[in-house]
This record gives C-alpha cells, sequence and structure tokens, in this order.
C-alpha cells in the first residue's frame, strides 16, 4: 500500500526555499560562532567596513531586510561597540569602530569557512551556479 503524493513538496519552491534556508542558516551559524556574531551581523559589519558612512538605507538594500530589521541591528552593533552612527540630515550613516575594524579578519575567516562547508558538498561550480541563480530568482520574483 503506498502513502498519500508527497511530490508537491519536492516541487514548491516555497517549500524547498525554505528547506535550504534553514540548512544554510545551521551551516552559517556554526561557521559564524567563534566570532560571537549571528552570520547577518557578521556580514553587515564587513559592509560596513568596506563602505564608512554608508546608510542605514543602502544597507537595508545590500542586506535585503527592511529598514526597521535593520534599525535593530545597528541597535546591537552599537551596544557592542562595533559600529557608530551619525545623522546628516534626514540620512543616517553607520561607522565602524576601531573595535569593529578589528573584527574583520575573524569575520572574513567565518565566511571562507562557511563556504567551504557548502562547497564541500556541493562542489565549487554548483555553489557558484546555485547562488547565481537563487539572485536571478530572488530579483525576478521581487519585482512582483
Amino acid at each position: 500500500m503506498s502513502g498519500p503524493d508527497e511530490s508537491f513538496l519536492t516541487n514548491c519552491l516555497f517549500f524547498t526555499a525554505n528547506r535550504l534556508s534553514r540548512t544554510i542558516t545551521k551551516l552559517a551559524e556554526d561557521a559564524f560562532a567563534p566570532t560571537g556574531l549571528t552570520p547577518m551581523y557578521g556580514y553587515l559589519i564587513r559592509l560596513v567596513v568596506g563602505t564608512p558612512g554608508i546608510s542605514q538605507k543602502e544597507l537595508a538594500e545590500k542586506l535585503a531586510v527592511t529598514p526597521s530589521t535593520l534599525t535593530r541591528f545597528v541597535d546591537k552593533l552599537e551596544l557592542k561597540k562595533l559600529v557608530e552612527r551619525k545623522v546628516q540630515g534626514k540620512t543616517v550613516l553607520v561607522y565602524p569602530t576601531a573595535k569593529g575594524e578589528g573584527m574583520v579578519e575573524t569575520i572574513k575567516a567565518a565566511s571562507r569557512d562557511l563556504r567551504n562547508r557548502y562547497e564541500e558538498v556541493l562542489g565549487k561550480e554548483f555553489a557558484d551556479e546555485i547562488s547565481r541563480q537563487l539572485v536571478f530568482s530572488s530579483g525576478q520574483l521581487e519585482k512582483q
């Protein structure tokens, strides 16, 4: 006796994307554990160090999060003394602190570790291709 047809799960972008998200998030959290930061905080710091004075609006766009979510992220990193805000007119600019700049090499190492972990399983070419496809797919769906 066969069970119910469950192919809708493997044929559903919603289900498969969420499954991938949970899996890659776990890998990323493990890779970033030595930094004491979540992966998102680590990538935020890398952006701020790479572009001191970047606006919160631009950070939110680059990280694909809402402005309110980005504000919460920056609040937490400010409390940890890793970034600081400066208001310029109506624009809020984010700068790294010396402490934040000092973490960049550790954060880059965590990023490399994450990439090595998934490339070891998927292979470099497939990992690069799936990243390109996900960027393209997200962009197309966001236009809706």
